[in-house]
């Protein structure tokens, strides 16, 4: 019986986190990918807290798109989690994919962090 694409992910990510972790100094930015929105946060994994968080689902980010699953949105977000995270004296965070190869709406965003001032 084949393995569904969301359990292969979920391999790639358990994978991925046994080097992926995030500091005080230098903590991890997630993102989350669904059907219908793009999430990201930065999260502290010493203390286990999310410090920053940035989602299509808010209204002030999800204002003046037409889609909240496409390219334009995950830039909308990348830049909206820097912003956050600058102002929360957060300037270097390590980069966690979930999983999803670093393509599309996952790179979109990253890239969009990477201009917005993010260093990773």
């Amino acid at each position: 019986m084949p393995i569904s694409r969301n359990a292969q992910r979920l391999k790639r990510h358990t994978r991925l986190r046994k080097k992926v972790v995030g500091t005080e100094a230098r903590p991890r930015l997630q993102i989350f990918r669904s059907l219908h929105h793009t999430y990201a946060f930065v999260i502290d994994d010493t203390k286990g807290h999310t410090l920053v968080a940035a989602s299509t689902r808010e209204g002030s980010v999800a204002d003046g798109l037409g889609s909240r699953t496409n390219v334009e949105a995950a830039q909308k977000i990348g830049s909206t989690i820097a912003q956050r995270a600058k102002a929360a004296g957060i300037d270097a965070v390590v980069f966690d994919t979930s999983g999803h190869k670093y393509h599309g709406r996952v790179a979109a965003l990253a890239q969009a962090a990477r201009e917005a001032g993010l260093e990773f």
